[in-house]
């Protein structure tokens, strides 16, 4: 599955500014959002091919967006891929849970913008 539309759930202005001007730039069509709540639902009314998503958020915690839309059984957004993008430093248990309900983990400080678009370029090659 090729992916075309992107929902970047970020608060950091001048970070979702970047992404958003590199995914457009790159020919993909993004919504960003900057609080967990409008993210969660903007994830469930729209389908996305997907999700960009940083953990520590207004509102909602990107982990508890994560389980709202991927809960056990129940997976709300089954064709859409995931990347948590963060800065904030997780115990090793919390990021192996979360890897596996993640297609990519990233760490901000680690990632350019050119890096997160062969990223996404490598997620829309897998299926």
């Amino acid at each position: 599955m090729a992916i075309k539309t992107i929902l970047c759930i970020e608060d950091d202005r001048f970070i979702g500014e970047m992404y958003v001007r590199s995914l457009q730039k790159a020919g993909y069509t993004i919504d960003w959002v900057v609080d967990g709540q409008d993210g969660l639902v903007a994830a469930q009314n729209k389908p996305y091919d997907l999700i960009i998503l940083d953990i520590m958020l207004p509102e909602m915690r990107g982990n508890e967006i994560l389980d709202a839309l991927r809960s056990g059984e129940e997976d709300n957004i089954p064709n859409t891929k995931v990347i948590i993008l963060t800065n904030f430093d997780q115990d090793e248990e919390t990021r192996m849970a979360m890897r596996l309900k993640v297609d990519a983990y990233l760490v901000k400080a680690e990632i350019t913008p050119h890096k997160l678009l062969e990223t996404i370029a490598e997620l829309g090659h897998e299926d």
